[in-house]
């Protein structure tokens, strides 16, 4: 991802939120990254601690938070995330230090932000923010998170050309009247797919670090990429109705699912794991349904039956970022502890 952003001639701003760790935001140091984007004032706390002296908070303004926005912005180079004018007039009002603001921007996804077409928001909001000397609008932020209902390669690109072209029609419309104006972009699918990133800035994927199930079967990488597995103890057996039942379910790995190849609803593909990592998915042999604890994967009779209860089998999570957060740490294949801010703060 680094040597895709420098060929492109973007700022690679990569999104912590999926490990939340302060080792492997290390990892990323010796590749020239020198600023990060978080989803909470928490999380930016925890690497401004570490370091990160550069940070994004890329979610709607809390005001709730002002106590520990002031104290972050006294620190770091914070940026934040507006789409109204209450929450800039609050800021201004209640800040003494400077911050930057960018514009959270709906491309697409209708989560949040002000649709690109919306231009009389878009001003009221940067009027707003030129009220206050130490409030700096730096340019616009999205999230095209439609690209995760993508069923294809193409269709990943079809949205990401469509965000492209959205962007590039904000920066045109404005650029002359804030000549540092900054576009940023941010999901895995885009970045993971995409060649074209004519007139962007600065790119803030996240989830690539480790890849996960959905990214796979959306074509965002090959199997061989996902770097995280889940160890499930297999607690029963039901050769009878073709399910094993493993010791992981929604508390440890959230309830996201995917549709597969063959339509099915997964919540996880299965491995076998080895000492030095782990085999491909186990053909026909799915995480099929979560509860609280208990995990059902749907399988082969003949998996099966080379199965006893105390066996260990590895899920690839459909989601690594939510089930990193469940499981707050990770043990690496040589028996090593990392850490995770949900056990640190």
């Amino acid at each position: 991802m680094s040597t895709k952003a420098r060929e492109h001639r973007v700022k690679f701003r990569p999104h912590f939120k999926t490990h939340q760790s302060l080792e492997i935001g290390r990892w990323f140091r010796p590749f020239g990254v020198d600023a990060i984007t978080v989803s909470s004032l928490k999380m930016a706390s925890y690497f401004a601690a570490d370091g990160w002296n550069d940070i994004t908070v890329a979610f709607p303004v809390n005001i709730l938070e002002i106590d520990r926005i002031r104290t972050l912005a006294e620190k770091i180079r914070l940026n934040l995330l507006v789409e109204a004018r209450k929450p800039v007039e609050q800021l201004g009002r209640q800040l003494e230090r400077p911050v930057g603001l960018y514009i959270k921007i709906d491309t697409g996804y209708g989560r949040t932000g002000i649709p690109s077409g919306r231009r009389d928001a878009i001003d009221g909001v940067i009027s707003e923010i030129s009220k206050y000397s130490h409030l700096e609008f730096k340019g616009f932020l999205t999230h095209a998170g439609h690209t995760y209902r993508a069923t294809s390669r193409s269709e990943i690109v079809a949205i990401h050309e469509d965000t492209l072209k959205k962007m590039a029609e904000m920066k045109k419309h404005y650029v002359a009247s804030f000549p540092r104006l900054k576009l940023s972009i941010g999901d895995t699918p885009s970045c993971s797919v995409g060649e074209n990133f004519a007139g962007i800035d600065e790119i803030r994927p996240g989830n690539f670090v480790f890849y996960d199930a959905m990214q796979y079967l959306l074509g965002s990488c090959p199997e061989e990429n996902i770097a995280v597995t889940m160890a499930c103890p297999v607690v029963a057996t039901h050769i009878d109705r073709g399910q094993i039942i493993i010791y992981g379910g929604a508390v440890h790995f959230s309830k996201d699912s995917v549709r597969d190849a063959n339509g099915r609803q997964i919540f996880g593909l299965v491995v076998e794991l080895q000492d030095d990592g782990w085999s491909p998915p186990v053909p026909d042999a799915v995480v099929s349904s979560l509860s609280q604890e208990h995990g059902v994967i749907t399988a082969r009779p003949e998996f099966i039956d080379h199965l006893s209860v105390g066996s260990v089998l590895g899920v690839l999570p459909v989601h690594s970022c939510l089930t990193a957060d469940c499981m707050k740490g990770y043990r690496t294949l040589d028996d090593r502890q990392i850490d995770h801010l949900s056990r640190t703060m």
